[in-house]
């Protein structure tokens, strides 16, 4: 295993790194959900989606020849800058600027009915509103949303930095 880290390409060592920070997040995620109690909402749940696809198509990079890589790095981009997106849609809804976009989100709407047609009308599992922030570290007023966007982002630079990079001493 390590003779073959030590043969890897750099831009391959890049993506593994952004293989392992993926499968860190959503593990992290999951983790908090299963054994810290927390409940997520439905977007919460969105946000996952990018570092599940970033992780498949980084680990894609790493074993495609080098001239592949490149561009799977530049997918893992775009999925990130993605990703990016709906936390600052999530971050929106948690201040309260726009209402959310997933129905699962919005307060069950009751018609007439019986009260038995009522309660079957409910979700199997309750969710979390969407505009309720978790916060993890007390007295610091960054939610989870808010950590996604940022995580994202990071990466989403980090990565793109080093793909300009390495064209730049190709050249």
């Amino acid at each position: 295993m390590f003779r073959a880290l030590a043969s890897a390409t750099p831009l391959q060592r890049a993506l593994g790194l952004t293989f392992l920070i993926s499968l860190a997040t959503v593990g992290t995620a999951m983790g908090l959900e299963r054994w810290g109690g927390l409940v997520p909402c439905a977007l919460c749940l969105a946000e996952r989606w990018p570092w599940r696809l970033a992780a498949v198509i980084a680990l894609m990079g790493i074993l495609t020849p080098p001239r592949r890589a490149g561009l799977m790095g530049w997918v893992v981009v775009l999925i990130l800058l993605a990703g990016v997106a709906l936390s600052v849609v999530h971050v929106g809804v948690e201040w309260r600027l726009w209402p959310s976009p997933a129905p699962e989100c919005q307060a069950p709407q009751f018609h007439a009915g019986t009260i038995a047609q009522r309660l079957a009308s409910l979700p199997a599992k309750p969710s979390r509103a969407c505009e309720d922030a978790t916060y993890l570290i007390p007295g610091l007023p960054i939610s989870m949303a808010m950590m996604n966007l940022l995580d994202s982002l990071a990466v989403a630079v980090g990565l793109a930095w080093f793909l300009i990079r390495q064209r730049g001493h190709r050249a």
